[in-house]
């Protein structure tokens, strides 16, 4: 299987200019400039094999997006080598767009003021696609995201889960073999989500779509990939599978309770502090989570203690959630 994304050294910095205080400051910022380099992705190594679904995640600031905007051929690699279909994304820009689709979660690609078929339309013609083959491949794509009620809409009157299934509808026109997807659940609805999800996943298994997704959603990457590369301040700190990531991380249990009347979280954790156990509370829903060990008796000793000392509305316990462990990672800073 070859791949689709081959990535080696590949760095990218940035110039931040910084402002003297004063007049006098500012004058002399006339002559000479302050500046500092930044260094947003810092020499990370790694490969996407064809048909993959890979979640490339990381904190606000880790150098995802950054990261993206070079494989797509938006940015230029301050350092590094980039073939992505076997192409530079830099240097062969004209046949690189033809083998890619990109959806931005926050910037739009269809035109604001008119109909969304008449983007469809545009688009057909900037990526030469024959009214044959758009018919058969993008009748397929409208039924299977319900857009066909929004398609003689202005995008400006659509709401967000409607304008981002239009998005993902008008990013695969041409049936890209490969897909980069940079937050595109961002603060929609579950169902929309639901259907998006579906959606590429139905892709995947019928064109073989290599896709790359970034997203603070982990439920999205627990859902559509097998594998996840994790990114903190420009470095890759894991690549590999989603499952591993569980078993070597997820050691340990959660338990929440909600109690019949109001507890004080100190209070709580004064009766439990001769057990290993970590108590988080979510205000709004009153609900209480505690972390414990896997030992054998840690969850039974929990419930027994707290039961004798309050009165429990509701208990579950739950494995760690994948969240809980890239929340270990990051506190950590490797894997």
């Amino acid at each position: 299987m070859k791949n689709a994304i081959e990535v080696n050294g590949l760095r990218k910095e940035f110039k931040s200019y910084s402002s003297r205080s004063g007049l006098k400051g500012a004058f002399r910022d006339l002559f000479s400039r302050n500046y500092k380099v930044l260094r947003a992705v810092n020499d990370i190594t790694f490969t996407v094999k064809q048909g993959e679904m890979v979640g490339y995640i990381g904190e606000n600031g880790a150098g995802k997006s950054t990261t993206i905007k070079m494989l797509t051929g938006i940015l230029t690699p301050t350092a590094g080598d980039v073939l992505v279909n076997g192409m530079n994304p830099h240097k062969e820009r004209e046949a690189f767009v033809q083998t890619i689709g990109v959806v931005f979660g926050q910037r739009s690609q269809l035109w604001w003021d008119i109909a969304v078929q008449e983007s469809f339309r545009l688009l057909k013609k900037v990526y030469k696609v024959s009214d044959e083959e758009y018919d058969r491949h993008m009748g397929h794509v409208i039924r299977t995201l319900d857009i066909e009620p929004l398609l003689d809409k202005p995008v400006r009157k659509l709401s967000l889960g409607q304008r981002m299934r239009c998005e993902l509808a008008a990013a695969l026109i041409h049936n890209p073999p490969l897909l980069f997807l940079d937050e595109p659940t961002i603060g929609l609805d579950v169902l929309v989500k639901l259907k998006i999800r579906d959606f590429l996943k139905e892709i995947n298994e019928k064109y073989n779509t290599t896709i790359l997704l970034t997203t603070h959603d982990l439920t999205d990457i627990e859902a559509l990939c097998d594998r996840v590369v994790m990114l903190d301040e420009g470095h890759i700190i894991y690549d590999g599978a989603l499952k591993d990531l569980k078993e070597t991380w997820g050691e340990g249990k959660e338990v929440q309770f909600q109690f019949l009347e109001g507890v004080d979280l100190a209070v709580l954790e004064n009766v439990t502090r001769e057990l290993p156990v970590k108590w988080e509370l979510e205000e709004k829903e009153q609900l209480f989570t505690a972390y414990t060990t896997d030992e054998a008796n840690a969850v039974s000793d929990l419930i027994a203690t707290v039961i004798s000392s309050f009165q429990i509305k509701d208990v579950k316990i739950m494995e760690v959630s994948t969240e809980e462990i890239i929340r270990k990672i990051y506190e950590k800073g490797e894997v």
